[in-house]
């Protein structure tokens, strides 16, 4: 779910209070990979103390892990608010004295060959576009984020319009929403049943989201499932099985391994591009074809 910088800060600070659905907490900080990690108790200490008057806010703490930059440590929170539902990330100094509250950014004379390397080896997900197309765009969404509903046109149309490129969908449902990783599912044996029928449930489902809740999921998906031109109940099935969730995971972990923390996150030949919503057509089409002119 995409929010611009001054309300990602802004979302971050009135987060301090919320007391909601917190893990248990660790008694101090441990190491990692050489890495100070702070405890989870000590976060929460510290977005109580820094930040805590606003009780319309709930968050709670999803990971403490060593960063990709040396000597860092990530913390991820995710946090509801009047301002809606998203996921926070701050980077912890050695010393566990600052935090650093952004996105860490490849660098280099190709900084972001290795990203797409990876993304490469790790795509499951339907496509559209040539196959041999030199920009490779990977777009890793949840069905259930209006975000990802408004954006989704512009990114249709950019395919449509620069046939140097194929777009890959990868799934990323986010643990902020009731339904979407149920969605994620369906939407996973959609795409293996039919390619073409994917992108009709995916439209389907961006049309139907302010109708669908945790509790008629179900009945709506297998209903949208019909209507993209397969068979809804054989879907219902597939969702339903441990091998499904199994690859959706497997989907998140890629999404996660490089650096996707919100939805709709957009890459172009590796390049990240968080906040799609934020930008023009023309933009995202001049960072296509200079993507396909360096590629040559």
């Amino acid at each position: 779910m995409h929010r611009t910088r001054i309300c990602f800060i802004t979302v971050l600070l009135f987060a301090a209070l919320a007391s909601a659905q917190r893990k248990p907490v660790a008694p101090a900080a441990t190491k990692a990979a050489g890495v100070s990690l702070p405890s989870e108790e000590t976060v929460n200490s510290f977005m109580q103390q820094m930040f805590g008057y606003d009780s319309s806010v709930t968050w709670s703490v999803l990971d403490i892990k060593p960063a990709s930059a040396e000597g860092l440590a990530e913390v991820l929170v995710a946090i509801t608010s009047p301002q809606g539902k998203q996921t926070n990330r701050l980077y912890v100094t050695a010393d566990g004295k600052h935090a650093v509250i952004g996105d860490i950014i490849p660098f280099g004379s190709h900084p972001f060959m290795e990203t797409n390397e990876q993304l490469k080896r790790g795509l499951t997900g339907p496509t559209v576009g040539p196959a041999d197309a030199p920009v490779l765009l990977v777009e890793f969404s949840d069905l259930q984020c209006p975000f990802c509903k408004q954006g989704q046109p512009m990114i249709d149309k950019l395919v449509s319009e620069e046939k140097s490129s194929r777009l890959v969908f990868q799934n990323f449902p986010l643990p902020t929403h009731d339904w979407s990783t149920k969605a994620a599912y369906y939407a996973d044996c959609v795409a293996r049943s039919s390619n073409d029928a994917f992108w009709k449930f995916e439209q389907g489902t961006f049309d139907a989201q302010k109708e669908i809740t945790a509790a008629n999921a179900d009945t709506q998906l297998t209903a949208i499932a019909n209507s993209a031109g397969v068979n809804g109940s054989e879907i219902a099935a597939c969702a339903a099985k441990p091998e499904t969730a199994g690859r959706v995971q497997r989907s998140i972990a890629l999404g996660t391994s490089v650096e996707v923390n919100s939805t709709p996150t957009l890459f172009i030949n590796g390049r990240k591009i968080a906040n799609v919503t934020a930008m023009s057509l023309e933009s995202l089409k001049n960072l296509v074809e200079f993507a396909a002119r360096e590629g040559k």
